[in-house]
This record gives C-alpha cells, structure tokens and sequence, in this order.
C-alpha cells in the first residue's frame, strides 16, 4: 500500500476544507470499499480524512413529515430503524439485501452512495480500464460482459452501479445533502449518479470536497409503505444484483395504478429510475398485462453484448412479479 496521510476531522466543515484543499485527498467513511481499492492498487489517495466520527448519526423526523438520515448512520443501524421498516419498507429491504452483517455493520449511508463499481477489470489495474485510468480503454467491451450494462452504458464503459440501497432511495424519491467549499446545496438523489458518456472516470456529479452529510426521504404515504425492493444475484447472500427492483405503487379502489414509483439497479452505470414504465402504469389496471407494458416500455432500449443478454427477460419478469406482490398486499 502506498504511504497515505491521515487525519481525523473535527466537524464538516474542516473535513470539506481539509479536502477540497488537497487534489488527491479523498473522504473515509466505513472504508468498505475504499480501502479495498487502495490495497489492489485502484485507489492511491495522498490524504483520508476521517468523516466516521461526525456528528452525523442521526434518523430524525422532518417537520414535513419526512425522515432525514445523518450521512455516518450504519447501514445495519438504518435497516432496523422502526420508522424506515415501517413507512419505507423498500428501503429497509434494499439495504438487508446487499454485503454481509458484518459490512452491513460498518458501512455508512453517505459511503454506500459513493462505492465504486465491481467491474473486475476496474478493480484489476493490469487491464485497460477508462474509468479507473481515462483513455486506456475497456477491457469489459469484448470481454468477459455477464454482469455488464444494458441501459444507459457508452462505448468507454459498460460498468454498472453496485448500491442496493441507492437504487431504494431512487424508487421513494430521496433527495441528498451536500456540504462544499461554496456552501450546502440539496438535489434530488436521482441526478447524483451519473451515466458514463465521455467521462466514465466520474460516477457522481459531485465536486471534489463536496461531502455527503444526510439523505432526506419524502413525507410517508400508502406508497411510500406499499414499497419493496427484490434482488436477484447468483447466491443467497453476499453478491451484488444481476438485476434488482425497488417499486412503490399507489392504486385507487377500482385497482387502477394513481402512481407508481420505480428503479432499477444491476442494469446501468446509476439507478437506473424507470420513467417509461412508471408512465405505461398511471392510469392503467394493476393487472399483469399493464405490468407487462410497462416494463417492455422501459427496456426497449436495451442494448446486450455477448455474455448480459439475459438481464433483460430477467429485468422483465422481476419488474411483473415486483408489481404483482405489490397489488395483491394490497387485496
């Protein structure tokens, strides 16, 4: 491991100053993922910063009726909040869907959102890789593509995004805190990923010094508690999504979809909000055929390569039996 500063911040302001005045000094919240990328040589910080120990460990109510997660909450903390599996029910399964108990137990809110994709041959510095090193190329496009993009990707990069709880917060509209050197600012969690276009190297828009300090959740509905996240992944446990689904609905009492809320995850370089579908479904009957509708709307843009065709008839049929546990939960 190549020699690295540390220090232990004080407060959020000091750790967004300490970085932003640093090119290559990078945020340390669990350490989950970054210090695995810096033992394989992908991550060579100058400087971590320590944001573990911030005063932001708090689940609070919004007085909107909303929740604010402090961006230091343990994924495992947030999971088994009472408030979380009751009003977001999508969210607390989302988040026991994805590592182990014992990642689950150091991980934290802000740095689930900021972990780096799995795409073996980012995490194997002796292949080309754009978004590990811009302009050397991607070994994925032509190689070994099982678990690879099909909406959304660029011929720089195929990788996709490997957060199961971001894809959750995508589903129920979570927006996101932000401390910079310029101040705070709030945007929607959706537009904090980023596809790949020219610039694969770049997963989020944020700046650098900008930390994450909470994620804020809308005002509970029936929607919001008639939500659910499935996973599907190649083992019972510890392994990131082939194809994933968070979904909320909202249906009047003829069984006609008011609203539906949902995203993808395992199918793009972020997660991936699927509009299309959520359009097919308001109005429509919650029936099986409307499902179906919705989610060919939504993935008749994919693009497969070789080895990842499958994800779309498995993103189909994920979607529909997403949908239809949703309906009948409420009969």
């Amino acid at each position: 491991m190549i020699p690295f500063e540390y220090r232990r911040a004080a407060d959020a302001r000091e750790a967004v100053a300490t970085v932003a005045a640093r090119p290559d000094a990078v945020f340390l919240g669990g350490g989950t993922n970054l210090v695995d990328h810096m033992k394989l040589g992908v991550a060579t910080p100058d400087m971590l910063v320590d944001v573990s120990r911030l005063p932001l460990t708090e689940v609070e109510e919004t007085p909107g009726g909303g929740l604010r997660i402090g961006a230091t909450v343990r994924n495992s903390d947030l999971a088994a909040h009472p408030l979380v599996r009751q009003r977001y029910p999508a969210l607390a399964r989302a988040l026991l869907s994805g590592a182990s108990g014992q990642l689950r137990n150091a991980a934290t809110t802000g740095g689930n959102l900021l972990q780096r994709t799995r795409c073996r041959y980012f995490q194997d510095v002796t292949t080309p890789c754009n978004k590990r090193e811009p302009g050397s190329g991607c070994a994925a496009i032509g190689g070994w593509d099982r678990h690879h993009a099909v909406l959304g990707a660029s011929e720089l990069c195929i990788a996709v995004h490997p957060s199961d709880m971001a894809v959750g917060l995508v589903a129920l509209d979570a927006t996101v805190h932000v401390l910079g050197p310029d101040g705070a600012r709030t945007l929607p969690l959706s537009d904090l990923h980023r596809l790949p276009g020219d610039a694969p190297e770049r997963d989020t828009v944020l700046a650098h010094g900008e930390l994450i300090t909470a994620v804020e959740l809308p005002p509970a509905s029936g929607m919001t508690r008639r939500s659910t996240y499935r996973k599907v992944r190649e083992r019972a446990s510890y392994a990131f999504a082939l194809v994933s689904v968070a979904a909320a609905l909202d249906l009047d009492d003829g069984g006609v979809v008011r609203d539906a809320r949902i995203a993808l995850g395992g199918v793009a370089h972020k997660p991936w909000r699927a509009e299309r579908a959520e359009d097919v479904l308001r109005g429509a009957p919650a029936a099986e055929e409307s499902f179906r509708l919705a989610a060919d709307a939504e993935l008749a843009a994919a693009e497969v390569r070789d080895g990842n065709a499958y994800k779309v008839p498995l993103a189909r049929n994920t979607m529909v039996a997403v949908l239809r546990d949703l309906t009948e939960a409420r009969r």
